[in-house]
């Protein structure tokens, strides 16, 4: 274990932890809209910006994928942590100003957000989606398009690739803005403009997987198609 200081208080933090995870265990309150516990850190909405000591020096620092140190100082009460995380949500509010997700986020960190009703669902790249399909799915149908040397690109993007996918809606599940939009209409399920067979229960008659996933889960642990076709409830 170790010793770290937050907000002037020490406290015990398990060697490996991330500044957010201690952050969190206190019960201060840190959004965040690109972070979730099951998966790497990513560090793309800088919401979860706070102060923290190093080398003698205060520097602003995103929490979520910050390792903590023996010794560690951190402030997230601090007026410069404050500022950075109202800037980080202000940038988000300009580019974003229709998404709900966003503008919540933005008026609870002291943004002035217009009164017009909206209900936007844009694409922040919060980068959760790509996560979840590579680490938990592991099918890797989601690639995070970055800027670089040799693209000629605008923006970053999400790019899918339908070969790969099968069709679990993990994506849609995650994402905090409801960009990923995933439709189920008796034997077909649509996500990323892709249609998936759905697989009926034997027992009960409903539509409650795609055949995909089913043939994935078969081929990845060993377990019978056959036995996957039965729906959980009914097994």
């Amino acid at each position: 274990m170790l010793t770290i200081v937050i907000n002037g208080k020490k406290v015990k933090a398990q060697e490996g932890s991330t500044v957010l995870e201690n952050i969190r265990a206190l019960k201060v309150d840190i959004p965040t809209l690109c972070y979730h516990k099951d998966l790497s850190p990513f560090g793309a909405c800088r919401l979860c910006s706070v102060e923290v000591k190093a080398n003698g020096k205060w520097q602003i620092a995103t929490s979520c994928n910050t390792p903590v140190a023996e010794g560690m100082e951190i402030r997230t009460d601090s007026d410069a942590a404050k500022e950075s995380r109202r800037a980080a949500a202000e940038l988000l509010y300009y580019k974003y100003p229709e998404t709900g997700a966003v503008r919540d986020v933005a008026r609870k960190l002291g943004v002035e957000v217009d009164r017009t009703e909206a209900e936007g669902h844009d694409c922040i790249l919060c980068g959760l989606c790509v996560r979840t399909c590579r680490e938990v799915v592991g099918v890797s149908a989601l690639t995070f398009q970055d800027r670089g040397r040799g693209r000629d690109m605008k923006e970053p993007e999400i790019i899918f690739d339908p070969n790969a996918c099968i069709g679990c809606g993990s994506c849609a599940y995650v994402c905090p803005t409801g960009y990923v939009q995933m439709e189920t209409d008796g034997d077909r399920r649509i996500i990323w403009g892709k249609v998936f067979k759905m697989v009926p229960c034997p027992v009960c008659g409903r539509y409650f997987a795609p055949e995909d996933q089913l043939k994935y889960i078969s081929k990845t642990t060993g377990v019978p198609l056959g036995t996957l076709t039965t729906c959980v409830d009914c097994r």
